[in-house]
């Protein structure tokens, strides 16, 4: 499967709330490869921070567990994929729906999944209640124009 994408990394850590900040630093330093804007950048650190709270608060409710990263890079594209071990979702539909959360108690917006759904391009959630859920999610980014072909255009006149 390796012709399929250019590069990947896989990165595996201990579900405690401090390892949020490092899980969307290393896939924003990974995805720095594809050169994208600061706002696409702030996008793919914004729903890798979602989906590893989910994993956190949701799937091992606090409990010490895995979450893996699997990102690939494609052509302008990367794929993110997130999955744990912990509980899984019993309804995905209605945990897809805005201000739905399965934890009031602990004031949460139940804004997750919509949230990666706005930032990202796609958002696929596969869960198996009991055994874990696996969130991945895509975006293209936008070629620039290069600033070397500006100043050899300047250089030429």
């Amino acid at each position: 499967m390796k012709g399929l994408y250019e590069n990947e990394m896989k990165l595996e850590f201990l579900s405690k709330s401090n390892n949020e900040a490092f899980a969307r630093i290393a896939v924003a330093a990974f995805s720095a490869q594809l050169d994208p804007t600061i706002e696409e950048l702030a996008d793919i650190k914004t729903a890798v921070s979602e989906a590893v709270t989910n994993c956190i608060i949701h799937g091992y409710e606090n409990k010490e567990g895995k979450i893996k990263i699997i990102a690939k890079i494609f052509a302008n594209n990367i794929e993110i994929e997130i999955s744990d071990s912990g509980k899984g979702i019993e309804n995905i539909e209605l945990a897809r729906k805005p201000l739905y959360t399965s934890k009031p108690n602990l004031e949460r917006s139940g804004m997750g999944f919509t949230i990666m759904e706005s930032f990202m391009d796609e958002v696929h959630i596969e869960s198996v209640y009991g055994l874990g859920t696996k969130v991945t999610m895509k975006k293209a980014i936008e070629k620039q124009e290069s600033v070397c072909e500006d100043r050899e255009m300047v250089g030429a006149v």
